[in-house]
């Protein structure tokens, strides 16, 4: 016999006479097997109550059995299938049986009082629209030998379990009591052990805190001797450090005293250069007017110009046609002294007195077309006298024009030298600000460094606090360094400036060391001196940084 399904389920109880209850009640679902004398299984289900002996149900199926009970309930399954998918539902009660609201649940309906008589098993899924009853076994009560062998079948089991149980007891005291001996053999052994360990550490203990305290003593007298002499050695590097900081404070007081002439000297030539700036200027300014000038004139003989070509070809085209006028009268000159002559020789023929009056006649005709002739070549040789003088005046003109286009080429490039000069001088003239603006910077780091060095060495050193010369005088100075555009040249004083103010910046501490640059001397700079006082005011406005003039 398999057992395949034994659980405790929540059952609703339902019989005749009595209120609906639930309990829990085991299920039990075994498989026997049958081979002689034929070979058949069955299925068996059992219904019981651990706490009430006498509550038994059973239910044998048959494969017989399961085929009227696939007709009669509609199943889509075989007997072979049948006991897995009954113990399926089971686990699905099983699982939402601590739910409030079950999905599938068991009920146990028993028509006679007490549960006495067959009932139906039935397992029945709830939903919204009906309870659908999935399957419905008829349980019968167990009889009275059925009940005993149940009984006695639970108190084999309960004895077998009992005896196992003894056993396992049994076999668990005598390894609980072998455990113990071996604990209580270790633990004796172990607390002689830490016996020999605590008399061991007591010793040692004393010995490393004597020696320890030795070592401690010679420690502090050591610690005492380093400390007197780090405080010679402390005291001996601030005597070092006060007559260096005294020396370099001489030497940069020298040094501004040098710089403040230097920028002096600068301003001096900032101002040559602003007045050369101003001429170069006007300059300027009469050059492009007279450029201005020039090229008016040079558009007005232009225009002239023009003007005088158009007259000139009208004069050649009137004389043009006035030759051929004159070509025209000779032509009828010559035809005329034809007919006269033939008009002589008709006259000569014809009447006498006929004769000379048509000759008469005729030669009047001729004296009229003489004289007209005369007066065209008069005026014919008026008008090349006054073409002639056209041609003059134009050949005048032109060279005026080309000597007024050489006159403003020379202009073009005298304002093209005053541009390129104006340049020049206004780009050193920047140059000379900016290295102004830098000199003013380091100016003002070396009067923050004086004064920071001052006022931390005040409460140290009373020498510094007799001698407030040195402040009054550094912050008094005005100062400008030089700096080449080309090829640097270091001059003697700036070397020996530099010499002096590096040993100074390593004393400092953490302060920036001064670049080599702003100690050279450049040649081409553009003194700034004697600036005026508005355009003072204006550049001092514009900058956030402090001026290089210090308040004395």
């Amino acid at each position: 016999m398999e057992e395949l399904f034994s659980k405790v389920l929540q059952v609703s109880l339902r019989c005749r006479d009595c209120e609906d209850r639930k309990a829990n009640i085991r299920v039990t679902i075994e498989l026997q097997l049958t081979t002689s004398p034929v070979h058949k299984r069955d299925l068996l289900v059992r219904l019981t109550d651990d706490t009430d002996p006498y509550f038994l149900f059973n239910l044998s199926i048959s494969e017989e059995d399961f085929q009227s009970l696939k007709i009669q309930q509609g199943l889509l399954i075989d007997f072979a299938s049948f006991p897995q998918k009954f113990i399926d539902l089971l686990n699905l009660c099983y699982s939402e049986q601590e739910s409030d609201n079950p999905r599938f649940v068991l009920h146990l309906l028993c028509q006679s009082p007490a549960f006495e008589g067959p009932a139906n098993f039935s397992i029945v899924e709830t939903n919204a629209f009906k309870h659908l009853n999935h399957l419905s076994l008829r349980l019968a009560q167990g009889s009275d030998k059925h009940v005993r062998d149940y009984l006695a079948a639970c108190l084999s089991s309960l004895k077998a379990e009992k005896q196992a149980l003894e056993t396992q007891l049994k076999k668990t005291e005598d390894d609980l009591s072998r455990q113990l001996n071996y604990a209580q053999q270790t633990l004796s052994e172990k607390t002689k052990e830490l016996d020999k360990l605590r008399s061991e550490w007591t010793s040692q203990s004393s010995s490393l805190s004597s020696r320890h305290s030795q070592e401690l003593q010679s420690e502090r007298e050591k610690a005492v001797e380093l400390q007197s002499r780090l405080q010679q050695q402390t005291e001996q590097l601030r005597q070092e450090l006060e007559s260096s900081h005294k020396r370099s404070s001489q030497q940069l007081q020298s040094r501004l005293t040098e710089l403040e002439a230097s920028c002096r000297e600068l301003t001096e030539r900032k101002y040559k250069n602003e007045s050369t700036i101003r001429d170069l200027k006007i300059k300027l300014v009469g050059a492009e007017e007279e450029c201005q000038r020039s090229k008016q004139q040079v558009l007005s003989l232009r225009r002239e110009n023009s003007t005088l070509d158009t007259e000139v070809h009208e004069k050649e085209r009137l004389v043009s046609q006035l030759q051929m006028r004159v070509a025209v009268l000779e032509q009828e000159i010559k035809d005329k002294d034809q007919l006269m002559c033939r008009t002589k020789e008709v006259l000569e023929a014809t009447q006498q007195q006929k004769a000379n009056g048509i000759i008469k006649k005729l030669q009047g005709e001729v004296r009229g077309l003489v004289g007209k002739i005369k007066v065209k070549n008069t005026v014919t040789v008026s008008q090349e006298k006054v073409l002639q003088e056209t041609s003059e005046k134009l050949e005048n003109v032109e060279k005026d024009h080309q000597r007024a286009q050489q006159q403003l080429i020379t202009k073009d490039e005298q304002v093209s030298k005053l541009k390129e000069q104006l340049e020049t001088t206004v780009q050193k003239l920047n140059e000379s600000r900016e290295v102004l603006k830098t000199n003013e910077n380091v100016i003002n780091w070396l009067n923050k460094q004086l004064n920071e060095k001052q006022l931390s060495r005040k409460p140290q050193s009373p020498e510094c606090s007799e001698n407030p010369s040195v402040l009054s005088t550094t912050t008094g100075l005005r100062a400008q360094f030089y700096a080449q555009m080309g090829k640097p040249a270091v001059s003697p004083v700036a070397a020996a400036d530099q010499q002096a103010v590096q040993p100074a910046s390593r004393q400092i501490g953490d302060s920036a060391v001064l670049d080599s640059k702003y100690f050279e001397r450049r040649d081409d700079s553009i003194p700034i001196y004697g600036l005026s006082s508005h355009l003072l005011h204006r550049e001092s406005s514009q900058r956030t940084k402090p001026s290089a003039y210090f308040s004395a």
